[in-house]
Order: C-alpha cells, then structure tokens, then sequence
C-alpha cells in the first residue's frame, strides 16, 4: 500500500454551501477507512515561481492509502467538488 495526496482546487473565495458540505461528510464516510490523513482545508494561498495557467487555487488535502496511482484516482474520483465545478489532483507521496 502506496499513501496518495488527494489535493483539491477550487477558485478564489469559493465556499461549499450548505448541500454541498452534506455531500463531503457523506464522501468521507464512503472512503474513511482509506484515509492516511483527514488533511485540511485551505484559506489563504501564495504561489511563488511560475503560476501561470494553474487557475484554480489549493483549497484543502487528505492523504490516502491506496495499491497504486489508479486506485487512489477511482477514489478521489466520488469526491463531491467535481460535481460543483472544483478540481482534484492526485499525487503519490515519496518516502
């Protein structure tokens, strides 16, 4: 088992409301015993270097343990921002 980062993006000063929030304590519920680290959300962001193009902001991160990269994507795969036009990216951790 490899752990993944599972960083979610969303624009600027965008909040979920509240159905939206149902839908993430829901998510976590599905996919809690695969979770490494809850993570946390993000407020404030800086970028330093070469951020042009990457849109959407960080807005917060879990860690989960998964077999591999495709895994780890089928699970972020349910999370409920991409139905609410937020992003996700997936990335596995180096030891």
């Amino acid at each position: 088992m490899s752990k993944f980062v599972i960083a979610f993006r969303s624009p600027p000063n965008n909040r979920p409301d509240a159905t939206e929030e149902a839908e993430w304590g829901t998510w976590f519920g599905q996919i809690g015993s695969q979770i490494a680290d809850f993570g946390h959300r993000v407020s404030r962001v800086s970028a330093l270097g070469s951020s042009e193009g990457l849109g959407d902001g960080l807005s917060g991160y879990i860690v989960v343990n998964a077999a591999d990269l495709d895994a780890a994507t089928q699970i972020a795969s349910g999370c409920p921002g991409l139905r609410h036009g937020r992003g996700v990216e997936i990335g596995e951790t180096v030891e």
